[in-house]
């Protein structure tokens, strides 16, 4: 049985009614919990008598209204309080689960419905019942309370300005640490003067600046913190709270609402600098790249009051709103391993959400699933939704199916807080218990703010359109700033002259920025800090000369060998014992490379380099298709043990993930780590090239425009498995045509690579040249077990990576009529068929980068070739994917300004491929007996 602070019920009413009898007797008999217990009780009804005698009466222990006695029986007696107490329990659970229900969150002051489980008659207790004293020890509080009293308790806590959703959290220690801290504090904080005028300048920043940028930018697009503005000091006093708790940095994302006052009132940003982006007087510097100033990120160094620094940065976002999350807590992860911070306790993430976005976009799901796993968990991120209860036009009811917005993430043992954003001293409560409840149990925590939008989605458009009622409520609002300075005013804390010179001080030193901002002579600041970054280099590809990617044969042969080598007491698989034999074998250079084990050279050198490798995906310990094998499992323990990490004493760390079933999460977490680990091979494979396109928001909006838009390099990795062999429209296809569709500007690398050496030299080469692109490699699938796409040590050794590789077998150039040009696996049916055909006037050319392409290079390569030639490029898309509308619009009818050109592919077709294998097989002798014809 439990002890006193268990709820009574009809299970243990017997026990009960025993211990009180033992205690009526002897009260040093029961424990002390339960003697305490029965001390509380009211003493005025509680009259006990000498229970020694064979004729023991008693009168009652509760005296009910009208001083009548309810029962001379002890055990009746027990039984009816225990009965009672267990509905006041009861009562006191329902408000710990419902009473958000009721608490006073909509700061338009929208009535809400009553809830059946927070009323007395619920339990069968009237009014009557409200000066009647219970047990209330689970309250944290004194030991007995009347009703009356437990109730307002309750409400104060559960019913205000701010209602905790806690109660599906699994992990008792989380409630109960939750449970004790709100109790106590009735979850509310009591602000000190100058703590007071801190939240009042700070909303007194954010006010003004949406004022002030209103009248002087008529008409202009800033969406408006005007009704959120409650979001500043939130923002401020957490990272008040950060730097009392040693963390170091702080990176914030959020979407365009409220970006620029952020930007302002927290990150530090110059107002000059923002007027001059509305003034948009400078277009020669954004010609054809930029982005719009709501969309742009920021950092710098913020000094708390206690003098602590906290460097801070503000991630560029698109107008995809939620799609930042992962790349946040990517970036976080970064800076933590870059810092050694196993604990996760030095980079706090902060992510800002809109409710409607919140509810709506699966992206949020995926990142909130991420929290919790070990390759990606950084600690616990503060998610702030400012709840403006609408979207675009959007009421919550047909903007979700559930009743809060926030109910997705009831999936995390975590809290949910809502808070009143009109209400500051609520939201500084519930920011402060946030990031109490953060650096106790390095979880994410949510605080739901409602609030409001004074205008409509953007200051253009009319809101009373679609909202009439509401936005009647709020045009009768005062601002946030003026309901609390009136609230500061009545305590007598702060006097209305105080508050008037801080504004005018705010509104002077906006009035000399926008000066400053139009005058002809400003000239943008200019970060020349690049940090970690610096010596990484972006630009044009051919500007960046290349670098020594290879390494000797001996030093080869002992990166690959030390792979082999297992503790002695590890109990490999019987079949990985034989895939460690034969790559014993190739170290010794016995067999051939495969691609497995040439990637495991690339991956073992650059870390014994001292590079940090990270390779995350579905599966990518294994490999998709069983061909890596980078993480051992015991086959008796199941023990994981990772050969990478034991290659020599000093080495970088290999980190390989097997991920959740996400694209978008996970992609973009990778991507995120990659802009903070510049010195880092930071890799993401699919499980199929084609389910990239389930994070296709991450490759447009951040990895192949985020040079071009926001000035951000990254050296991200993308294996993608490719190549048609009778699987299917979604096990064929990477989708090759629209990574190169968009290719522009030298922004990414695309390669289709044919042999285990040209993956080693690409995977090196992208950490050893200074050059940060993202690198997206068509990986295969057949070809890694293909018989003839091997490589010698020698080849690792000597040379370096080739964009292009010429036939091997052409001896006499001018003796060539006909140039296929291919690129990937279709390379070693086309070198059969020429072998098999004898058709030693034809030359296939592997293109092994597709992007950039070097035509200096090409022409070299094909100086000796007769003019009349033809080209021909030969693939296994349809000629409306894969490379061949590319390689069109690249070289137009004449490749390389010499030959003739023509493509020869798959029909055009809505799907990439066939699903019968039959027909594949069939379709794919078609295309090579076409290559072929009259060569």
């Amino acid at each position: 049985m439990g002890g006193a602070d268990e709820p009574l019920n009809g299970a243990n009413l017997a026990f009960v009614e025993g211990l009180f009898a033992s205690y009526l007797d002897d009260p040093t008999s029961v424990s002390d919990d339960w003697r305490a217990y029965f001390e509380g009780m009211d003493r005025r009804a509680v009259r006990a008598r000498d229970l020694r005698g064979p004729r023991y009466r008693a009168t009652s222990i509760f005296n009910p209204p009208g001083g009548e006695t309810a029962s001379t029986d002890p055990a009746g007696a027990s039984m009816e309080f225990a009965a009672r107490q267990d509905r006041v329990d009861q009562l006191v659970r329902a408000y710990r689960v419902r009473g958000h229900m009721i608490a006073k969150l909509d700061p338009l002051g929208l009535p809400r419905e009553p809830h059946p489980e927070l009323e007395l008659d619920h339990y069968e207790l009237g009014e009557a019942a409200l000066d009647e004293s219970f047990s209330a020890r689970t309250l944290g509080g004194p030991a007995v309370l009347t009703l009356r009293e437990i109730l307002n308790q309750l409400r104060r806590t559960y019913c205000g300005y701010i209602g905790v959703q806690f109660m599906h959290i699994d992990d008792i220690r989380i409630k109960n640490w939750l449970q004790s801290r709100m109790e106590k504090t009735r979850n509310a904080l009591s602000l000190t003067r100058d703590q007071q005028l801190r939240v009042l300048t700070k909303l007194t920043d954010a006010e003004i600046f949406e004022q002030f940028i209103h009248k002087k930018f008529l008409g202009a697009k800033r969406f408006s913190l005007e009704g959120g503005e409650s979001l500043i000091p939130l923002v401020d006093l957490a990272l008040e709270e950060a730097g009392d708790q040693g963390i170091e940095e702080a990176v914030i994302a959020m979407a365009h609402r409220g970006r620029l006052n952020v930007l302002a009132n927290v990150m530090g940003k110059a107002p000059a600098q923002i007027f001059r982006e509305f003034a948009d007087r400078d277009p020669e510097m954004h010609f054809g790249g930029g982005d719009v100033k709501y969309h742009m990120g920021f950092s710098s160094d913020h000094t708390t009051s206690s003098g602590r620094r906290v460097h801070l940065s503000l991630c560029f976002n698109p107008s995809h709103l939620e799609f930042v999350n992962p790349v946040l807590v990517g970036r976080v992860r970064a800076k933590q391993d870059r810092r050694g911070d196993e604990a996760r306790r030095r980079v706090l993430p902060i992510l800002i959400h809109g409710d409607s976005a919140f509810a709506g976009q699966g992206i949020v799901q995926e990142t909130l699933n991420l929290s919790e796993l070990e390759g990606y968990r950084v600690g616990g991120t503060i998610h702030v939704i400012v709840n403006n209860q609408i979207g675009f036009t959007t009421p919550p009811e047909s903007a979700r199916s559930s009743y809060y917005a926030t109910d997705v993430a009831k999936m995390l043992q975590t809290p949910i807080l809502h808070v009143n954003g009109e209400q500051p001293e609520a939201v500084a409560a519930a920011i402060k218990l946030a990031m109490e409840f953060r650096s106790a149990f390095h979880k994410d925590v949510i605080i739901d703010m409602y609030c409001y939008r004074r205008y409509g989605h953007n200051e253009g458009d009319d809101p009373a359109f679609t909202q009439p009622v509401m936005y009647a409520a709020i045009r009768k609002r005062k601002t946030v700033r003026e309901a609390y300075l009136e609230n500061l005013l009545k305590l007598g804390g702060v006097s209305r002259e105080e508050a008037e010179e801080i504004a005018v001080r705010r509104r002077e030193r906006l009035d000399a920025a926008l000066s400053e901002a139009r005058g002809n002579d400003y000239v943008y600041a200019v970060d020349t800090g690049r940090g970690i970054w610096q010596g990484y280099v972006g630009g044009r590809d051919l500007d960046v000369p290349p670098s020594e990617t290879a390494l000797t044969r001996d030093r080869l042969s002992a990166i690959l060998k030390a792979q082999t080598r297992l503790p002695d007491d590890f109990n490999a698989h019987p079949k990985i014992s034989r895939l460690l034999d034969s790559r014993g074998e190739m170290a010794d250079g016995e067999k051939p490379l495969d691609w497995g084990a040439a990637e495991a050279l690339a991956f073992g050198s650059l870390v014994t380099e001292g590079v940090r490798v990270r390779l995350s995906g579905q599966d990518s310990g294994r490999g998709t298709f069983s061909h890596r094998h980078c993480v051992l499992h015991d086959y008796k323990s199941g023990r994981r043990y990772i050969p990478m990490n034991h290659i020599s004493k000093k080495q970088g760390f290999f980190e390989p993930i097997d991920s959740a079933l996400s694209e978008s999460g996970v992609l973009g977490f990778e991507y995120g780590y990659s802009l903070d680990m510049p010195d880092g091979l930071v890799i993401w494979e699919a499980q199929f090239g084609d389910f990239a396109n389930g994070a296709q928001v991450i490759i447009d909006q951040f990895i192949v425009s985020s040079e071009d838009k926001w000035r951000r390099l990254s050296g991200l990795v993308m294996l993608l498995p490719h190549g048609f062999e009778g699987q299917g429209p979604e096990h064929s296809s990477a989708r090759l045509e629209r990574f190169l569709g968009m290719c522009a500007e030298d922004n990414i690398q695309v390669c289709n690579l044919t042999t285990p050496a040209q993956l080693f030299h690409c995977l090196r080469r992208q950490i050893l040249r200074p050059l940060r692109k993202p690198l997206v490699i068509m990986t295969p699938k057949s070809l890694l077990r293909h018989p003839k796409a091997v490589s010698s040590l020698d080849e690792l050794a000597t040379g370096g990576f080739s964009r292009s590789l010429c036939d091997p077998t052409v001896d006499d150039p001018s003796s060539i009529r006909r140039i296929l040009l291919c690129t990937g696996k279709i390379y070693y049916e086309l070198a059969n068929a020429k072998e098999i055909l004898e058709a030693n006037n034809v030359a296939v050319h592997r293109l092994e980068q597709l992007y950039p392409l070097d035509h200096d290079e090409l022409k070299a390569q094909f100086a000796e070739y007769p003019d009349d030639a033809h080209a021909v490029w030969v693939q296994e898309e349809p000629e409306n994917m894969g490379a061949w509308p590319f390689i069109r619009l690249t070289f137009g009818e004449r490749f390389i300004e010499r030959f003739s050109l023509q493509g020869i592919a798959r029909s055009a077709s809505a799907s990439p491929a066939t699903g019968s294998t039959a027909s594949h097989r069939l379709e794919q002798e078609l295309l090579i007996e076409r290559a072929f014809e009259l060569a």
